[in-house]
């Protein structure tokens, strides 16, 4: 504002400086472009620059508002979609918020459809479930410009993979605590006709929930399958019959064998993986690719975790793990409402 001032005050210090006889006189024609064009171009300029800043700075507000909800941290971005911390406007109650902008999608359409088709089945299943053990959905919608969004429960904790990578292997009784709830969120999909397809540790988040520790949420339900039944048209499934999704160290061998006929024992062989996880820290079959990870699971015999662990671990739970990691799912426990071993 001072070099403003100081430029604007030329033209008065020419007019004084020729009153005295110490300058030339210039005509208007002269006068005009050395002295007042450039400083009226000048204001017009900054006051232009000045309105578009404005505007900017409210779109940015417009965009960390979503509803009642205001965007505070973002937690965390993937390939389309973002999650933010947010804040209720009128409730002293956070949340967390999924989303995929407008302009993501518009990147590439092809890709936007299958991203926004699960997002909206993400969404959809995840209301349908009230297993206090599957994180709970509060809200879902479009926003002005054409983002999706979804709110759910903000979750504060860690998620079973970084626990053992920071923490180490858990011991048993922990872990059949914690596989519990695991079971009881599976269930009750299971009994809707859906199959999660990526129960992996860093799908199982662990939380705290008023005054109670070692609440177990399953999340991430965006690649969930239906069971198609005998009395139901394949075209009802909500992925393809031959759609291989999932993680490599976490897979089922009928999902790595690209089978149609898939159902929760999937689910209850990647559930089997992730105890073996939680007790040895390391997954069923180390493997240096991703693919040989996957074959490993298709040909390969797991061993007993109590193998690979310092914990003493009881008798039945070793087997009832390898009873979960068999290859033909009809060996597998029929359903995830197990009943724990605790001896």
């Amino acid at each position: 504002m001072r070099s403003c001032h100081g430029r604007c005050s030329l033209p008065l210090l020419y007019l004084q400086q020729f009153h005295i006889g110490a300058a030339p006189a210039l005509s208007v024609g002269q006068f005009l472009p050395i002295f007042v064009l450039p400083y009226a171009a000048n204001t017009v300029l900054a006051y232009v620059a000045a309105r578009v800043v404005h505007s900017l700075g409210v779109e940015v507000r417009r965009a960390h508002d979503l509803g009642s909800f205001r965007l505070d941290v973002l937690l965390g971005r993937g390939g389309m979609d973002e999650v933010w911390r947010a804040s209720h406007r009128m409730l002293a109650r956070p949340a967390a918020i999924k989303l995929i902008r407008r302009d993501t999608l518009a990147r590439d359409p092809a890709l936007a459809a299958t991203a926004v088709d699960r997002f909206e089945r993400e969404a959809q299943v995840i209301a349908s479930l009230q297993s206090p053990h599957t994180v709970a959905l509060y809200d879902f919608g479009v926003t002005d410009d054409g983002s999706l969004f979804y709110v759910m429960e903000l979750l504060e904790g860690v998620n079973l993979e970084t626990l053992v990578r920071k923490f180490g292997p858990l011991p048993p009784e922990r872990i059949v605590y914690l596989l519990h709830q695991a079971c009881s969120s599976l269930a009750e999909a299971h009994h809707r006709g859906l199959v999660h397809r990526d129960i992996k540790p860093a799908n199982i988040y662990l939380c705290h929930r008023g005054m109670e520790h070692d609440v177990l949420k399953v999340l991430d339900f965006g690649i969930v399958k239906k069971v198609v039944t005998d009395n139901e048209p394949a075209a009802r499934a909500l992925t393809t019959a031959n759609d291989i999704a999932g993680t490599p160290d976490f897979m089922a061998p009928e999902i790595a064998m690209g089978a149609s006929n898939i159902d929760g024992r999937a689910d209850i062989y990647a559930l089997g993986c992730v105890a073996f996880w939680l007790l040895t820290g390391r997954p069923v079959f180390e493997e240096a690719t991703p693919m040989a990870a996957i074959i490993a699971h298709v040909r390969n015999q797991p061993i007993p975790p109590s193998t690979a662990t310092e914990f003493e671990v009881p008798a039945a739970m070793d087997q009832i793990i390898l009873d979960c990691l068999a290859k033909d799912p009809e060996a597998r426990p029929a359903t995830a409402l197990i009943r724990a071993p605790v001896d």
